[in-house]
């Protein structure tokens, strides 16, 4: 996109719309030495600066005025994008039913709907979904709205999403799930609705780390708790380790109270050898963890 030098007009345009000038902005257009939709270096227009700063009086002038919705920075993102962003769903609308692009990704891949997951602003992640928002659309990198909510921490967002039907497993291009990157950030609710809504408790990222793996190793407790109650894996992974191991080698105690009376099989989880031969006793004395050593002591002892 090739962008002309900005005239002093443009400029002062650029900032009335940045600071809800509605008056200001109706004065420079009716001199008619500004267009509608003069871009500064990024590529940033009039409409797009007052929908990312929540000026709905601005926005809905410019509109009015012909400002055309599907224009967009030279990353790709919209006055749509910024108001998902913003989580301003009078803006959002607006700019729907002015015909802005529901879909319209970023360089990145990423669409209205996947910023307003990001940042947890549920009406306009309803208000999306129902224009008929694509919930299982992908960023470059395979990351899903779902994913990105889940990572996040926002749950209703993700009851949203899923009660529009998004894959619940839709796993990033490394193979993280929804749930295993919940596990990874202790996000419990979370990760208690996906596994309602039938999310596979036992797959592997490609580093060869369950989500009960990432969780023990993390010391995320209540999540270890929320997984537990799908049986998953608790033995030896495809990453040499048991979920064990992985919170002994970290010194998270608590989770290693809830991993280590279990049995796989026959065997108790603490008698369980990771791909060096050792149990999770000898990998916490290895990593110079006292605290989770002496549990498993007294455990062996018992």
């Amino acid at each position: 996109m090739s962008l002309k030098k900005e005239s002093r007009t443009d400029v002062q345009f650029h900032l009335a719309a940045l600071r809800g000038d509605c008056q200001r902005l109706r004065q420079l257009l009716d001199t008619g030495k500004v267009h509608i939709d003069s871009r500064d270096r990024d590529g940033t227009t009039p409409l797009i600066l007052s929908a990312a700063m929540g000026h709905t009086e601005c926005v809905q002038e410019l509109l009015a005025q012909g400002a055309d919705p599907a224009c967009c920075r030279t990353t790709g993102t919209s006055a749509l994008f910024f108001a998902a962003q913003g989580g301003f769903l009078d803006i959002a609308r607006l700019l729907l039913d002015a015909g802005s692009d529901i879909d319209a990704p970023s360089t990145d891949g990423g669409t209205p709907l996947f910023v307003a997951c990001q940042c947890g602003h549920l009406p306009v992640v309803e208000e999306l979904i129902q224009r008929g928002a694509n919930v299982n659309s992908c960023m470059k990198d395979g990351a899903t709205p779902l994913f990105i909510a889940a990572q996040n921490g926002h749950e209703e967002v993700c009851e949203a999403l899923l009660a529009a039907h998004a894959h619940v497993d839709a796993a990033r291009a490394d193979r993280a799930t929804p749930l295993w990157i919940a596990a990874q950030c202790g996000h419990q609710r979370v990760a208690r609705a996906l596994l309602r809504h039938g999310a596979r408790v036992d797959r592997v990222r490609q580093d060869g780390a369950t989500a009960l793996f990432k969780a023990a190793h993390k010391g995320h407790a209540a999540v270890v708790s929320e997984l537990l109650k799908y049986k998953p894996n608790l033995g030896l992974l495809p990453n040499g380790q048991t979920a064990l191991h992985g919170a002994a080698m970290f010194g998270q105690l608590a989770c290693v109270r809830l991993l280590a009376r279990r049995a796989v099989g026959d065997v108790p989880a603490h008698r369980l050898r990771n791909a060096a031969g050792l149990t999770a006793l000898q990998a916490a004395a290895a990593a110079g963890k006292r605290d989770v050593v002496a549990y498993l002591r007294a455990l062996e002892t018992s």
